[in-house]
């Protein structure tokens, strides 16, 4: 990454404690299990799975992002830097989708690439990324290219941490493999929006097509 990338991504890092909320759209912790699900977050991933990280390929912008495991299938649009120098966030839609934050690696390139979600979309009700802590070590998470290829991802760690500790080093630091970082609110809503991050780390063991 580029000195001149690296600040960028480093400042937009900032602005992703607020990433993903969506607006006041329900009265139920956000991420937390539905009726039935006891499920508890990921644990980190083992020796073992990190050994079978992919090698890296060539920058080509997400334009699609699969995860079978929540039902998740959506398009990727393309995020900056907003005016203030924070980062942007997808706009609050019926259409909510999943935004790359274009100062990351493309998914499958060297490095940490990150993708933000909503959790909420006000009153349209559910964002696209509600289901996230849902997750488990191993499942897979697909970014489909715009070559026409595809990074095939292995969640290795599901981290739900309050945004006053927002893991900033661990989210966007600089890392030896292709990874991925799916990040949007969670916890309990107050008056300032949710408390939490709810932050899935992946790593990459396929890349498929061109």
């Amino acid at each position: 990454m580029s000195p001149l990338s690296r600040r960028a991504f480093t400042a937009g890092a900032l602005a992703a404690l607020l990433v993903g909320c969506g607006g006041p759209g329900t009265d139920r912790a956000a991420n937390e299990p539905r009726d039935g699900d006891t499920s508890s977050p990921a644990p980190p991933a083992d020796k073992a799975e990190t050994e079978r990280a992919a090698k890296a390929v060539g920058r080509s912008v997400p334009v699609g992002l699969l995860i079978p495991a929540i039902g998740v299938d959506t398009p990727v649009m393309r995020l900056g830097l907003a005016a203030d120098g924070t980062m942007e966030v997808p706009p609050i839609a019926a259409d909510d989708r999943a935004g790359w934050y274009e100062h990351s690696p493309t998914p499958g390139q060297l490095g940490p690439s990150v993708i933000v979600g909503h959790v909420t979309v006000g009153s349209y009700g559910d964002g696209v990324f509600r289901d996230l802590a849902r997750l488990r070590r191993g499942d897979r998470i697909t970014a489909r290219l715009e070559n026409g290829a595809e990074a095939v991802f292995a969640v290795g760690e599901v981290r739900k941490i309050a945004k006053a500790d927002f893991p900033a080093d661990d989210v966007y630091g600089d890392v030896d493999r292709p990874e991925l970082r799916l990040i949007t609110c969670g916890g309990r809503l107050t008056g300032d929006g949710y408390a939490d991050n709810l932050i899935v780390f992946a790593t990459m063991i396929a890349a498929n097509g061109p």
